[in-house]
């Protein structure tokens, strides 16, 4: 199946303790079906201090569930994608307006 979120993609929180907040993604595990998004999930991870890193209590953006995050479309808002041929190739577009992701 086709990625409907990739890396770089700007998305929006559907639920959990950040909904509504908006973030860039990281990386996306497509067998997981999770994706880490910069700023949000944020849990707080204890390291010990190593020879390259201080260590201490470091925050890190956890995975976040696919079906938790909404592509944002041109005017800031959240959108659903879909997927049409344009010059034959698959190519992504927001719902909303129309657009090519």
């Amino acid at each position: 199946m086709a990625a409907k979120l990739r890396k770089g993609d700007k998305v929006v929180m559907l639920s959990g303790k950040d909904k509504g907040k908006e973030g860039t993604i990281a990386s996306v595990d497509p067998k997981a079906g999770k994706a880490i998004v910069d700023g949000l999930n944020m849990a707080i991870r204890h390291t010990r201090q190593s020879q390259n890193e201080q260590g201490g209590r470091l925050p890190k953006a956890l995975p976040v569930d696919l079906s938790n995050l909404a592509l944002l479309d041109s005017n800031g808002k959240a959108t659903r994608v879909g997927f049409r041929e344009e010059d034959g190739k698959k190519v992504r577009f927001a719902k909303t307006t129309g657009e090519t992701v």
